[in-house]
């Protein structure tokens, strides 16, 4: 189509209510440049020969699941910080399972991309990023002398049958998921000097390598919300809210009050009452949420489910 002029009118870039989406190959790019200049090896970075610091906690206490409850004011202050200590490697050890998940869905999503692509070297060098983070995380476990706490046999299967089944979209809903709850409690724990050094190292350099991958999840979730299917959208609605449901469950495992010397039943049950922990919950999803709520993920039943994760408030 010509003007009356006779110039050819620009093609119109996609948009979605957050705005012309960005060309694909740039985003890329500067995120493969990014990797370079801000990459680590922890095993080289981090002290790993250092000695756990005596009266340092694993975990900012404000972000452990019973703090504040009435279980929280009667545990000694030795006990509360083995909770930490504890919950610190039950986080790592989701964090594990969740890469995992996540390095299979990438290798699902570059497998028919031009292999050549900015967009799939990128891709490769997130899934390389991973790789560190989830053995920086089991060494973290291992220092710290806590037990690996790994997913209920349920979410272990229901892990399996996402990374099978996943819409495209689904995939990257998923990932930010993953991706954005644990970035926020890392950056508060990161500059936390009451927390100690090797833990605040891990974290920090998850947060700096995370922010690349939330980066290039979000707008390939924004591609794909605008390019998809209608069944393929309302389906990544359904199925994030989902996700979200057992992500927030599978946030604390309940293994680690019984090993710290609690019931498992009550503390379970004062969790789940806690006004802080949803808060906490809550602040940490919201970015995301908010994002989600602006891209049209979040409506119907998928906001539905969202909500009953005690995720979004």
């Amino acid at each position: 189509m010509t003007t009356a002029t006779g110039r050819s009118r620009p093609a119109r870039l996609p948009h979605d209510a957050l705005g012309p989406l960005r060309d694909r190959e740039r985003v890329a790019e500067r995120l493969l440049e990014s990797s370079a200049r801000h990459s680590f090896d922890p095993d080289a970075e981090l002290d790993w020969d250092a000695p756990p610091e005596d009266g340092k906690w694993y975990w900012p206490p404000e972000l452990l699941s019973l703090y504040g409850t009435p279980l929280w004011r009667r545990m000694p202050e030795e006990q509360r910080r083995d909770l930490a200590r504890h919950e610190a490697a039950a986080l790592a050890s989701l964090g594990i399972w969740f890469e995992i998940i996540l390095i299979q869905l990438l290798a699902r999503h570059i497998y028919d991309k031009p292999l050549t692509s900015a967009h799939v070297r990128y891709a490769l060098t997130e899934i390389a990023d991973e790789c560190r983070h989830s053995k920086m995380f089991a060494r973290m476990i291992e220092k710290g002398g806590a037990p690996a706490y790994p997913v209920s046999g349920l979410h272990h299967a229901l892990g399996r049958v996402a990374k099978t089944i996943a819409t495209t979209p689904g995939i990257f809903a998923m990932t930010l998921l993953g991706e954005e709850i644990l970035d926020y409690m890392q950056r508060l724990t990161f500059p936390d000097e009451r927390v100690q050094t090797l833990v605040r190292g891990v974290t920090r350099i998850h947060v700096i390598e995370e922010a690349r991958h939330v980066r290039y999840a979000r707008e390939e979730l924004r591609r794909q919300m605008v390019t998809a299917p209608r069944w393929e959208a309302a389906l990544t609605r359904v199925s994030s809210g989902e996700a979200a449901r057992v992500f927030a469950f599978a946030f604390v495992n309940p293994a680690v009050y019984t090993n710290v010397g609690l019931d498992r039943r009550e503390a379970v049950a004062q969790v789940r009452a806690s006004g802080h922990r949803r808060e906490v919950m809550q602040a940490g999803a919201k970015r995301l949420t908010d994002f989600l709520d602006e891209i049209g993920v979040l409506r119907g039943t998928g906001r539905r489910l969202w909500r009953s994760s005690g995720l979004l408030a």
